[in-house]
């Protein structure tokens, strides 16, 4: 006989502003139970594991937890208390004073200092503290609302193997598909204020969603048909009698409601991103470049070159300076000693993962439209403000909300939205995935790998990293700094391979006789003829740039074709010139460049 739930939900119904979160919400959590909790920014994740919590009143049905039963609790966005140590803290998580080591065990395991207060934490560090709060004294049920935000992949890593052995029951939510995937064993779908329940892991998520729309359209199909013929029933009675037969007009009312919660669902954000003009095909060019602060080494003799269309991944431990290296690679922090370049015709965009820029206070209609009005350019062309909100999946209710109203995933979608909105040859974007649905994380992996400009990507998921970029910086700390080719697992692969093979060298030879100092092959140089034009690129590529800023200012002006077509038709062709011009300049400066690097050795 199985053992009795340790937690049951009946019949829940929960409300926010009169508009309902979920209805006749039913689920059980079992001894043993590793569920996963999935469903659409905003369709109430989070509410859902509060009320499971005991934090979040329902208006209607019943939470029943076996006597005894103790649930522990991380919510998404954890708030620390001031004037306390961390060890303080992660100790008030414990249940019995006689596991009073544990605290030590979890403070050692999350890397974090038990004498400082709380308040000096940064963002990852008070994450793991919380996480530690929660795990401590081991619960029967542990609730884990996007658990791997803002930790690095080692924490990451730690995490998953901790909660591994873990005994009791799990709930988690999390964007983050690798840790779902080797996590869970049910899964939970919040799916338009219903719950739907299957016992096998994420990994067959998208394989039971197309399962469930497969049934939900014959269903759709069999009300069809029979509204169809219930129209013709009344037609036919319409012509040959005046008296309608009412059981079946609300046979068919009733037919039009089931039909209309059958087949709806949600949307689906509609990401598109516009690159705008092309730049140059050199993007950033860095040699030997070292960066410190105090004591703390970030980079040291790094080098890399990026060219127009290349996808970069920087990945680390938190702390280790990946945020510093993109702001050196961007040219907003100078580098202590190298050489930095940043290539033509780039036009930038930023997404902050700490939302230093997105105002908390004013309304969503407010920031995506802030020069007034109610209409925001997207791609050069306007639209108005809740039209372009809703591609983004809000709702028209929202855009008269204040941010700080927003989950954590609605705000990173309006901060896309707002970022989206212009053309853009040059992405930097740090921490991106953070909060965001599976659905709105798919779009965005399908539009970054279809973009055609370059992107410079700070991110901790893994799977994210596998699908976009071409090649993965890894700043592993003390200025340890290497670029490998491929994503997260080709990065895994390369560097396990170069750890083997400093692991067991090959064999030297048996003459241990001391080899006689070589002569240093003297550096050469370049013809006079090739230093001089190497030396005057520069200036020409960057007089042909502004060049081609006035002409394409021209080309902007929608009546010259109508006014003056012969100026049109030359302008055109001499803009094409430009650019053909330019991209053979920079091929030439590469080549040059390359050229001397191998006559430095």
């Amino acid at each position: 006989m199985a053992p009795p739930p340790l937690l049951t939900l009946r019949d829940i119904h929960v409300t926010f502003g009169g508009r309902p979160v979920f209805e006749g919400v039913e689920c059980a959590i079992h001894p043993g139970d590793r569920i996963c909790l999935v469903g659409r920014n905003g369709s109430g994740k989070s509410t859902l594991m509060k009320v499971i919590a005991g934090l979040v009143e329902k208006d209607d049905g019943e939470r029943f937890v076996q006597p005894g039963v103790t649930v522990s609790y991380l919510p998404q966005d954890p708030t620390l208390p001031e004037g306390q140590t961390v060890h303080d803290y992660v100790h008030a998580g414990l249940r019995h004073e006689e596991e009073y080591h544990r605290v030590d065990i979890c403070l050692e395991a999350m890397k974090l200092d038990g004498s400082r207060d709380t308040a000096t934490l940064s963002g990852g560090e008070g994450r793991r503290a919380a996480i530690a709060r929660a795990i401590v004294s081991e619960p029967d049920i542990l609730l884990l609302d996007e658990p791997t935000n803002h930790l690095d992949l080692p924490t990451i890593q730690w995490l998953e193997e901790e909660l591994q052995s873990f005994r009791g029951a799990m709930m988690m939510i999390s964007h983050d598909r690798t840790f779902l995937r080797k996590l869970s064993r049910q899964l939970l779908w919040l799916d338009r204020s219903k719950i739907r329940r299957t016992d096998r892991g994420y990994e067959f998520f998208d394989e039971w969603v197309e399962h469930v729309m497969a049934e939900e359209e014959k269903e759709a199909t069999r009300i069809n048909i029979q509204i169809a013929e219930e129209e013709r029933y009344m037609l036919k009675g319409v012509t040959a009698r005046r008296k309608r037969n009412m059981r079946r007009v609300r046979k068919l009312a009733e037919l039009r409601e089931t039909k209309a919660n059958t087949v709806k669902t949600q949307g689906t954000a509609k990401l598109q991103l516009e690159s705008g003009k092309s730049s140059g095909k050199l993007v950033i060019e860095a040699t030997d470049l070292c960066k410190s602060f105090d004591e703390k080494v970030i980079c040291k003799g790094f080098s890399t070159r990026v060219m127009r269309g290349d996808k970069i991944g920087l990945i680390g431990p938190n702390g280790a300076g990946k945020t510093t290296l993109l702001k050196i690679l961007t040219g907003q922090i100078t580098p202590d000693s190298g050489d930095i370049r940043i290539g033509t015709n780039l036009s930038p965009a930023y997404f902050d993962q700490k939302r230093n820029n997105l105002p908390q206070d004013v309304t969503c209609w407010d920031y995506l439209a802030d020069t007034g009005g109610d209409e925001i350019l997207v791609h050069e062309q306007p639209k108005h403000v809740v039209t372009y909100m809703r591609d983004f999946l809000f709702e028209e209710r929202q855009a008269r909300q204040p941010i700080h109203a927003l989950s954590g995933g609605e705000k990173n979608r309006l901060m896309l939205a707002k970022l989206l909105a212009s053309p853009t040859n040059f992405l930097v974007l740090d921490e991106p995935t953070n909060d965001l649905d599976m659905e709105t994380l798919d779009l965005l992996q399908e539009m970054l790998a279809e973009y055609d400009g370059t992107l410079l990507l700070v991110s901790h998921d893994r799977d994210f990293l596998d699908r976009v970029v071409t090649s993965t910086i890894a700043v592993e700390g003390a200025g340890e700094v290497e670029e490998y080719p491929g994503g997260y697992e080709d990065y895994l692969s390369q560097r396990k391979a170069k750890e083997e093979e400093i692991a067991s060298p090959k064999a030297k030879p048996a003459s241990t006789a001391k080899p006689k100092e070589q002569a240093k092959k003297p550096k050469g140089k370049l013809s006079y003829k090739d230093q001089r034009e190497l030396d005057m690129l520069p200036s020409k590529m960057e007089k042909l740039g502004e060049e081609k800023d006035t002409l394409e200012k021209e080309m902007a002006n929608p009546d010259l074709f109508s006014k003056n077509p012969d100026k049109f038709q030359k302008t055109s062709d001499r803009l094409t010139a430009i650019q053909e011009e330019l991209d053979h300049c920079e091929e030439r400066w590469l080549e040059l460049e390359m050229l001397v690097e191998e006559l430095n050795g």
